[in-house]
């Protein structure tokens, strides 16, 4: 499996966009430092994908003083309990995880997920490889399909449309691997 991150701003994600000719649209826009994480792990073989969304506000960030690298571990083990859900140990012997090396991906949380669920193994990339994380490529089509020239008034908008991209790939798995670039067609035989 392929895990990884990605942070979705309030700010919308400005891309071109029709007009009419002569006039320049307005997009808007806020001054506004909330934050959606959004965790996904992509399997490789079937396309499906196990996600979970960590809405990040200021306002709380300054009260809790948490830094950003334990509210993130917390979120990440979590995540691992979510694919340890979909992936249980009586179906699946090992679940391997590709990950890379933020530094959210260590730690107390991510541990106590790991000694819950020992089937789950992580598999740590080589420092700034992106290349080599299938689900990277996940990203920009689901910033196109959810967040382009939207501007959410709350943060509850922007999960609204981050869920409803992300069940968009959930639903159409060889969406999935056309975008990780696997070759594998469940509708082949295996002699094929």
């Amino acid at each position: 499996m392929s895990q990884d991150e990605a942070r979705f701003p309030m700010v919308p994600t400005l891309t071109a966009t029709l007009g009419l000719k002569g006039e320049r649209p307005v997009i808007a826009t806020r001054d506004c430092k909330d934050v959606v994480h959004t965790f996904a792990s992509a399997n490789v073989t079937t396309g499906a994908v196990t996600s979970r969304l960590y809405g990040s506000r200021t306002r709380t960030r300054r009260k809790d003083g948490l830094s950003k690298t334990k509210r993130m571990q917390v979120a990440f083990a979590h995540h691992l309990l979510d694919v340890a859900r979909a992936y249980p140990a009586a179906q699946n012997r090992e679940v391997i995880l590709v990950i890379d090396n933020a530094p959210w991906h260590r730690g107390r949380p991510v541990d106590w997920a790991l000694r819950r669920y020992p089937h789950l193994t992580l598999y740590r990339l080589p420092p700034y490889s992106p290349q080599l994380q299938p689900i990277e490529r996940l990203w920009r089509p689901l910033r196109q399909r959810a967040t382009h020239n939207v501007l959410f008034d709350e943060m509850t908008e922007l999960q609204h449309a981050l869920r409803s991209g992300l069940g968009y790939y959930r639903a159409r798995p060889q969406a999935v691997l056309s975008l990780l670039g696997s070759p594998w067609n469940p509708t082949q035989s295996v002699e094929a």
